[in-house]
C-alpha cells in the first residue's frame, strides 16, 4: 500500500540528501539548506532522522538556511551539545533558531542554557523537563548497551502497532515511524539515543524572554504526561506556549502546517493562523 507519508519524505530527500559530517570525532548526519542568511536548526526525537522534519524544512527553507541533524553512535547530552556548538562556528552561523522535539527538545533546551549565544529563538516540543521518570520504565530500566536490539526495536514495534490500531487515521505516520525503529536507525545510533535520555544532565537555568522562547505540545502526547508538560512550560516561561488539541507526541507529521505556522508565525515570517485561539495564556488548535 503506498504511504504518502514516506513518499514525500523520499521527494524531499532527492533535493536535500543528509550528508555525513564528523564532529569531535563522532559521525553525525546533516541536512543543510545552504545560503547565508539567518539559521534555524532542528533536532529530532528518539525515532527520527534530520529528515524526519522534512515538512518545516520546507515551509522554512525559502526564508531561512536550514539545519538538520540525525545524532551519532555515541556520546550524550552534554557531549552533542559541545558538538553542535562547533558545527555552527565550522559553518560560519553566529545564532541559529533551535527546535527540538521529545530527546531533542531536551537537548536543545540544555543547549540553550549552555550557549544562550548561539540561540536567537528556542522551540522546545512535545519534551522532558528532566529524565528521572524516564529511567525508571522500560526500555531505559535496562542495560541500554547490552540488551539484545531485537528487543530493543520490538518494544517500539508492539507499542507502535497498538497505537496504529488504536488511530487506523494516523497509520502512514506509524508505518513511518516503525521503518525509524526497525532499521532506519542504526543500532549504536539508537542504542546512543535511549541511553541519551538515561543518562541526561539535570537542565541548568535557561535565560528565555517571552520573545525568544516558544513551547509546543499535545494535549493527547502518549509519552509526556501534563505535570511533564506544566514542568516544561514553567522551566521555559516567559515562552509563549502553544498546545495542539490533538496530535499525539508528533504533532509536526501529523499537522504539519499548523505546526510549521507555528515556527514561522514566531519568527515574524508570517501571520499566526486564525485555528489558533488564545486560552488561559496558551495559543490551542
Amino acid at each position: 500500500m503506498t504511504n504518502s507519508l514516506m513518499q514525500a519524505r523520499d521527494a524531499f530527500l532527492s533535493r536535500f540528501p543528509e550528508q555525513r559530517i564528523e564532529l569531535e570525532g563522532r559521525d553525525w548526519g546533516l541536512i543543510d539548506t545552504g545560503g547565508t542568511g539567518e539559521a534555524f536548526l532542528f533536532l529530532p526525537g528518539t525515532l527520527g532522522r534530520a529528515d524526519i522534519f522534512f515538512a518545516q524544512i520546507e515551509a522554512l527553507a525559502p526564508h531561512r538556511r536550514v539545519l538538520s541533524v540525525s545524532y551519532p553512535d555515541s556520546g550524550g547530552v552534554p557531549e552533542w551539545s559541545a558538538s553542535l556548538a562547533v558545527l555552527l562556528q565550522r559553518l560560519g552561523i553566529a545564532k541559529a533558531a533551535v527546535l527540538g522535539s521529545s530527546l531533542g527538545g531536551f537537548l536543545a533546551q540544555y543547549f540553550a542554557a549552555q550557549h544562550p549565544g548561539l540561540v536567537s529563538h528556542l522551540f522546545p516540543g512535545n519534551t522532558l523537563s528532566d529524565v528521572g521518570a524516564p529511567r525508571t520504565h522500560l526500555p531505559y530500566s535496562l542495560d541500554l548497551w547490552q540488551a539484545p536490539i531485537a528487543d530493543l526495536r520490538a518494544g517500539f514495534e508492539t507499542s507502535m502497532s497498538a497505537a496504529r490500531a488504536a488511530y487506523p487515521d494516523w497509520a502512514e505516520m506509524f508505518d513511518l515511524l516503525l521503518t525509524e525503529a526497525g532499521g532506519r536507525i542504526l543500532e549504536n545510533e539508537l542504542r546512543a539515543r535511549l541511553d541519551a535520555i538515561k543518562t541526561g544532565p539535570e537542565l541548568p537555568p535557561l535565560s528565555n524572554t517571552a520573545d525568544s522562547a516558544t513551547t509546543i505540545e499535545s494535549v493527547d502526547d502518549p509519552l509526556i504526561p501534563p505535570p511533564m508538560r506544566d514542568a516544561v512550560r514553567a522551566r521555559n516561561a516567559p515562552a509563549a506556549a502553544f498546545r495542539f488539541l490533538w496530535g499525539g507526541h508528533f504533532p509536526y507529521l501529523l499537522r504539519p502546517a499548523l505546526y510549521s505556522n507555528i515556527l514561522k508565525a514566531r519568527l515574524g515570517l508570517e501571520p499566526l493562523s486564525p485555528d489558533w485561539v488564545l486560552t488561559y495564556g496558551i495559543h490551542q488548535a
